[in-house]
């Protein structure tokens, strides 16, 4: 099962800084120029000087950056840092029933509401509401992917309420994606967010569900390839 998400032409370019949560410095051909970030995770690991980056022109007239940053070149492969890249790629995929634990399941919407905030995707399954979130993973540490990478009480909410959702007798899941090719397995990021680990413990012990993919990122976009194993 593979699944495929295309980059628009991208140019190669070098880290130089980042100005803000989503705003780089970047250097292409000699002369620097203001990429956009599209994550607010601190990819601290990712984003050092001299790193070489993929950058795709923006089409807008309006936008302030006229680049964004698409992919990292870190420890010999690429890294996609686009945290909205994995909602369009299961998106893809759960319209087309193409990811098995979910291939019974008819896709209803995207962003369905509950208590004030939001859920990734509503589903049905045999009359039933099954609601599904999506977490975008780029840290790796000796092949163990690790999330998140900065402490996230919405993160925590979203689980939280799925517990809930599933006491009240609905299906639900969280679903790390992984955007880089070299995670073995996933567990959550004890070390920086030990609430967070907590919530995904106590959520999956209320019977949600729990899975991680990971992906091949190239110039020509990102791909998913594998499942690998949740350890909590």
């Amino acid at each position: 099962m593979e699944m495929h998400i295309p980059f628009k032409p991208t140019l190669s370019g070098c880290f130089l800084e980042r100005r803000n949560r989503f705003v780089a410095l970047v250097e292409l051909d000699g002369e620097p120029v203001h990429a956009h970030i599209a994550t607010s995770g601190r990819l601290w690991e990712l984003l050092v000087p001299n790193a070489k980056v993929l950058l795709e022109p923006s089409t807008s007239t309006t936008r302030r950056t006229p680049y964004s940053v698409r992919a990292v070149w870190h420890q010999g492969i690429w890294v996609s840092i686009d945290a909205q890249l994995p909602n369009r790629l299961l998106r893809q995929i759960l319209s087309h029933n193409k990811l098995p634990p979910f291939a019974a399941c008819q896709f209803v919407r995207s962003e369905p509401a509950y208590s004030g905030g939001r859920f990734d995707f509503l589903l049905e399954e045999q009359g039933q509401a099954v609601y599904l979130e999506v977490k975008s993973v780029t840290l790796v540490d000796a092949g163990v992917a690790l999330f998140p990478d900065a402490p996230t009480v919405r993160g925590r909410r979203h689980l939280d309420h799925l517990a809930i959702l599933r006491g009240e007798g609905c299906r639900c899941a969280v679903i790390f994606i992984v955007q880089r090719e070299d995670a073995i397995y996933f567990t959550p990021n004890r070390v920086t967010d030990p609430a967070f680990a907590q919530s995904l413990r106590s959520a999956v012990a209320a019977g949600v569900e729990a899975y991680a993919y990971r992906c091949l990122v190239n110039p020509a976009g990102l791909t998913l390839t594998q499942r690998i194993p949740v350890l909590i």
